[in-house]
């Protein structure tokens, strides 16, 4: 029987997975087979983009792979929250207290000494009284939020500064004095500045060290608070002090560090797409448990090296892009790379995203690279000046009767959708309406008391998931009110009376899932009508012919350029690339479907039958076989997927599934071979993979195959092994690599 503790923990986080299920559209997790199954593990996450819902897609993921329970460190303002605070605690977190939440706003103002970057002068300050040792001085955010720690407190207009004033970018004095003169050249007499205490951390260390000692997990996100770059944040030292401290004072522990990388398509919108990576785990170097143990500057320099380990191990799996516009480039380039026949799944989508970014900054300043970056921009122009997506131009056609009769079918249907999903959005509105407005609040207020935000969306998601779960009781409670009211109204009996509240509390799921499910498929096919309606419209279709040349010569070009660098950029470029370019590689794992990606647990949408969309409920339910849209779809969605429906790739599959009395026949069984799998790549219809059971939180998940497998290795499986024994050989082969590369680079 489980512990108390665990119960709780296990309940809690089946509800919240459950929550975040109806948020995300799909979860995907990959690497998972990289989670240790025993002994001490921190598992070290970035970047922190969704505030709340990290930590729960991250701990979701440990326990539904490896069974593992993550207790995440949490910040102590945080667990003082009524709500947040209370699942918190039954999910075990460790309480951290941050210097920032408890500062105090300092009396006066102060100034940078012109002569000495170490001395600070004070405006009607009370230095004596308000500052001590090891108690810090922050600047506001204009500064950037510098700190300084304080020395020697001179008198009440005068402190001396252990250091020069520093933030994530290293040295801020020249910063400093350009914004105290700012100030003074506006009519005031210096900087406001908070005073942030001396916080001791020893109680934390202790009950992450106990848990460690217990081959427990940990959870930490090194970046400190959550944030919307496109970069991460340069990383705290805690996360090293923790692993090396608790191996130095258990000298038989192994501690591992298992990087985490979480990525989302559009992580504040409702129904969005999340990866998360699970990397390599790392050990910690003996070498440096040792050096740690000396203490001073040695302890500093272990700490920082072991840092710089967790940040490599954090590159592999995250996506980092320099800003904005460079993201927005490389997404649609990596676009233009996969061909309409080529579906990738969510994992492979993030890890090309991850290898064109390296290869734009290592080659961006050639010319073929530039001319080829300008090309792009003027085609997602013209994109934009049509009102198109890229994956809607392939499946653009001529003005013709059956491009007009499709378009009245899908107008047809599109009422259909709408009249099933229309009652649960006129009843669920006030909490879809709330939840917009109040998020969009929270963000401006987030984003004006923070110094690495950019608009604040990091905090978008928690808040719409918050706010819907706090009013739905009460709105549901409202209805049933409502309906006693009615029933009283009509003279309906009293036992209708009595059980009119039940009845609608009953009823009003039922409602939100058809607003959810249908009103999805609706959007799908609304945003389908685009290309339909343009290539209808008189002179249009001469556009769309140039849109289409000019996207096939651009996409020759980016596979052309990929061809020519990849390989000065990998030494084995043409073994694990993912696509090629004249064929689809297998899928690494998962079953395909229609407006669903191809998953690593073989459900759909790595969320179980409940969530699926409808037109895939109902193909299931008759007993037909999911399968990738054939070449008559469109290319799957990616990035923006949620901005646009896979509806096209409908109509591909029923004509593939109806053209091939084959594809009828199909077994659905959990045990078939990579043989059958090479038959399927050479049929016209895209691969399928088995599919067993939907997963769920509490059943144990078939292992995934790990992107970066060439296609000459699967081919080279036994043709009668089975998908399990062919991963799992695949993986363990992978593993060994691996760890033989890590030991040559130790050695």
């Amino acid at each position: 029987m489980l512990p108390a503790s665990s119960l709780s923990y296990d309940t809690v986080l089946y509800f919240w997975r459950g929550v975040v299920n109806i948020f995300f559209r799909e979860i995907r997790p990959r690497g998972a087979w990289n989670i240790p199954k025993d002994g001490a593990v921190i598992f070290v996450a970035a970047p922190h983009h969704n505030q709340f819902l990290d930590p729960i897609l991250l701990a979701s993921e440990a326990y539904r792979e490896a069974r593992r329970r993550v207790a995440f460190l949490t910040a102590a303002k945080t667990m003082k929250r009524a709500v947040v605070g209370f699942f918190a605690s039954l999910l075990d977190s460790i309480p951290i207290e941050r210097a920032q939440d408890e500062a105090k706003v300092g009396s006066g103002t102060i100034i940078l000494s012109p002569t000495d970057p170490c001395l600070l002068l004070g405006v009607d300050t009370k230095f004596v009284t308000e500052l001590g040792p090891r108690l810090k001085i922050m600047l506001p955010k204009s500064t950037g939020n510098v700190v300084a720690e304080v020395s020697e407190i001179i008198s009440d207009t005068e402190v001396k500064l252990k250091k020069e004033f520093a933030g994530d970018n290293g040295k801020a004095t020249s910063r400093v004095r350009q914004q105290c003169d700012d100030a003074i050249s506006q009519g005031q007499k210096g900087l406001s500045y908070k005073i942030l205490p001396y916080i001791n951390q020893e109680g934390m260390y202790k009950h992450v060290y106990q848990r460690l000692k217990e081959g427990g997990c940990i959870g930490i996100f090194p970046e400190g608070g959550s944030h919307d770059r496109t970069d991460l944040l340069p990383l705290k030292a805690g996360v090293a002090i923790m692993a090396l401290g608790a191996m130095f004072n258990q000298p038989n522990l192994r501690v591992r560090i298992v990087p985490v990388g979480l990525s989302y398509f559009h992580a504040h919108r409702f129904r969005s797409r999340a990866v998360v990576e699970f990397g390599s785990p790392m050990d910690v170097p003996a070498e440096l448990v040792e050096m740690f143990g000396k203490g001073g500057d040695y302890k500093r320099q272990a700490s920082s090296k072991l840092l710089d380990l967790i940040y490599d191990g954090l590159k592999t799996v995250t996506v980092r892009a320099p800003d904005y516009d460079t993201l927005m480039l490389i997404q649609a380039t990596r676009r233009l790379y996969k061909t309409p026949s080529q579906h990738l799944t969510l994992g492979q989508v993030v890890e090309l995203n991850k290898r064109f970014i390296e290869g734009y900054i290592h080659f961006k300043d050639e010319p073929r690279v530039q001319k080829l970056r300008a090309d792009v921009i003027r085609y997602n122009r013209f994109l934009k000046d049509l009102g198109l997506k890229d994956h809607q131009v392939p499946v653009a056609k001529r003005a013709t009767w059956k491009t007009l009769s499709l378009l009245t079918y899908r107008v047809g249907l599109l009422a259909v959708w709408s009249s099933f999903a229309l009652p649960g959005v006129i009843l669920g509105a006030p909490i879809f309406l709330t939840a917009s407005i109040m998020s969009r609040k929270k963000a401006k207020e987030a984003l004006a008391a923070s110094s690495v935000k950019v608009a604040g969306r990091d905090v978008l998601a928690t808040w719409k998931v918050l706010i819907s779960l706090g009013l739905a009781p009460f709105l549901y409670g409202f209805y049933s009110f409502i309906a006693v009211l009615i029933a009283i109204r009509v003279g309906a009996p009293t036992r209708w009376r009595i059980w009119a509240p039940f009845a609608t509390l009953a009823a009003m799921p039922f409602f939100g899932f058809s607003a959810l499910k249908f009103g999805e498929a609706g959007l799908d096919v609304f945003k389908s009508l685009r290309p339909l309606v343009i290539a209808l419209l008189p002179g249009q279709q001469r556009s769309l012919n140039r849109l289409k040349a000019m996207r096939e010569e651009i996409s020759i070009e980016v596979n052309a350029v990929i061809n020519e660098f990849g390989p000065q950029l990998y030494d084995d470029f043409d073994s694990f690339r993912i696509l090629v370019p004249s064929a689809s590689a297998p899928p690494s794992s998962g079953t395909p479907g229609i407006w669903r990606r191809k998953s690593g647990v073989g459900g759909v949408d790595a969320q179980g039958n409940l969530l699926v969309h409808p037109m895939t409920w109902i193909d299931e339910r008759f007993g037909t076989t999911s399968h990738a849209a054939s070449s008559h779809g469109t290319p799957e969605g990616s990035d923006d997927e949620d901005e646009y429906g896979d509806y096209d790739n409908v109509i591909g599959y029923l004509h593939s599934y109806e053209s091939d009395p084959q594809l009828k026949k199909r077994s659905r069984s959990s045990h078939a071979s990579y043989a059958d799998l090479q038959h399927l790549r050479r049929t016209e219809s895209s691969e399928m993979s088995p599919r067993g059971q939907s997963a769920s939180l509490l059943t144990p998940r078939r292992s995934s195959l790990t992107d970066g497998v060439s296609v000459d290795r699967i081919g080279a499986l036994h043709p009668m092994e089975t998908f399990k024994d062919g991963t799992d050989d695949l993986n363990r082969e992978i593993q060994q690599a691996r760890e033989g590369d890590s030991k040559e680079k130790t050695e």
